[in-house]
């Protein structure tokens, strides 16, 4: 076999001939076992590549999960915020509604106390019966009428207009009340005017 066939496998042994057949056979086997594990790494990569693309899709799929959780978390805010401003507009309007009626109620309750003669019990049950009509409807949106007579002196609810001695009740306790008070919800469209008690003997404080 000649040394310079193109067509053979150039095995490189250190530029010396074969000694043996035994040597060239191990010798090609060996040359062999290089060129049968070179297949065998190259097929490795596309694998080692489909796990990098497959943990890069998981990385993404996890970014997007967080931020269809972290927009799905704002939007419930928005949709809170949106919900109690809307109802805390709805309550200065309806607070601005009935604060312009308060005058109205009082006109009502002075009619109902100066026609006390029977003469007027008709017209008085009319004169009641729409006033409660009235009050019902605003309490619909919340309106309260303020806790006066008897109750204990509270400054953000009552107004003092005056005192009164009284061995009776409590200090501080509401005996009268001049003008009656409303408050819508927590908060407070007119505090009661009231006069309060203080101890016989004890001088009231300006």
């Amino acid at each position: 076999m000649p040394k310079d066939d193109p067509e053979k496998i150039d095995i490189n042994l250190d530029e010396e001939p074969v000694g043996s057949a035994e040597e060239a056979a191990r010798a090609i086997e060996e040359a062999m076992k290089a060129v049968s594990e070179a297949p065998a790494g190259e097929a490795q990569a596309p694998n080692q590549t489909t796990a990098g693309r497959l943990g890069k899709l998981q990385a993404e799929k996890d970014e997007l999960r967080n931020t269809l959780v972290r927009r799905q978390a704002d939007f419930d805010n928005y949709k809170k915020r949106i919900e109690r401003e809307r109802g805390e507009d709805q309550q200065r309007a309806a607070a601005q509604v009935i604060e312009q009626m308060i005058p109205v109620l009082d006109a009502f309750e002075r009619a109902l106390a100066a026609h006390a003669d029977p003469a007027y019990e008709e017209y008085r049950k009319g004169f009641e019966l729409i006033y409660r009509q009235m009050l019902d409807a605003f309490g619909r949106y919340g309106l309260e009428v303020i806790p006066a007579v008897g109750e204990a002196f509270d400054p953000h609810l009552h107004h003092a207009v005056d005192r009164a001695p009284s061995a009776e009740h409590p200090e501080d306790t509401v005996l009268l009340e001049h003008q009656r008070g409303y408050r819508l919800r927590d908060t407070v469209l007119r505090p009661a005017m009231v006069r309060v008690s203080f101890r016989p003997g004890d001088e009231p404080s300006n």
